[in-house]
């Protein structure tokens, strides 16, 4: 049994004055029925940009109130499936992309067939589906959906789909989790200022951890702990994400934060996630089978 979450139900920043939805009791599976970044308002048989909205760009489905989470809590969310419309939108152009200014807006529909996008008769894309749009309520004030930071938000990292755990902080009463912009096909960097954005279902499992602290976000899956950051400028957000990773490695005691540093500098990978949103965010991605004993797995 899981709770379903509409996407008739969305909201455009994420905050702690939004009203949840629906309310359930961790630990729980929950169904999120998502839109594409649009909103629903290109439609795939006459495809343009003509009359879109820019204030209701990149939906969050949401948010759900998870009893007994609170303050200083952990939310641990795993995603256990995916699932995307039969078509998708990319686009590119002046304002959306990089190297923008020498391209027309454009906007390409693209077939989601036998778990393929179909890009021109030739290419054939596997997909990739990951979630653009994930978190909770910042502690105070409100965050577009369309700016990732350390309450999650648009990261359009594309490690955080179906079998990886997500860590978020719990920074109100419920968290209020909320989550959407699903891509099905997305590389990273997300250059051209999309990815293959489609609609679609989510299904997560959330759970309450109590009692640890982490350098959140953090991503976990069978092989890999990550840490993410996000900043308007890309040098910080790297900066960010390898110090969350330091501290992250030497809260066992086992490393000192100059060796932590010493092994990230050999064995782990900073990796670019977006660089064409407000912020731009950076994953540091480390093997599991290099952390040290005595470390909190979490996952």
């Amino acid at each position: 049994m899981y709770y379903k979450v509409s996407k008739d139900t969305v909201v455009y920043a994420m905050s702690a004055h939004n009203k949840p939805v629906v309310t359930v009791d961790a630990p729980a599976r929950i169904q999120f029925e998502t839109w594409d970044c649009f909103s629903g308002q290109i439609q795939l048989d006459n495809a343009k940009f003509d009359g879109v909205d820019w204030n209701c760009i990149n939906p969050a489905t949401g948010p759900v109130y998870i009893n007994g989470a609170e303050e200083g809590d952990i939310l641990a969310v795993t995603i256990d499936k995916i699932e995307t419309a039969e078509a998708g939108i990319v686009v590119c152009g002046k304002g959306v992309s990089v190297a923008g200014d020498s391209l027309q807006r454009s906007i390409k529909v693209v077939p989601v067939k036998n778990n393929t996008a179909l890009f021109s008769e030739r290419l054939h894309l596997p997909l990739t589906k990951m979630i653009g749009v994930i978190g909770t309520a910042p502690k105070s004030g409100e965050v577009s959906c369309a700016i990732p930071d350390m309450h999650g938000g648009n990261m359009d990292c594309k490690e955080i789909k179906e079998g990886a755990t997500l860590l978020l902080p719990v920074n109100v009463p419920g968290a209020l989790l909320a989550m959407g912009d699903l891509h099905a096909v997305m590389a990273d960097g997300e250059v051209g200022g999309s990815g293959l954005e489609i609609s679609g279902c989510i299904t997560v499992s959330v759970k309450v951890i109590k009692g640890i602290t982490a350098p959140l976000p953090m991503l976990f899956n069978n092989t890999h702990v990550m840490t993410i950051a996000s900043d308007e400028d890309l040098d910080k957000a790297v900066e960010l994400a390898v110090s969350n990773m330091v501290t992250y490695l030497s809260s066992a005691g086992s490393f000192t934060r100059e060796e932590a540093i010493m092994l990230c500098s050999l064995v782990a990978d900073a990796r670019i996630c977006q660089v064409v949103d407000p912020k731009k965010t950076i994953r540091v991605e480390l093997a599991k089978k290099y952390l040290p004993e005595g470390i909190n797995l979490v996952f």
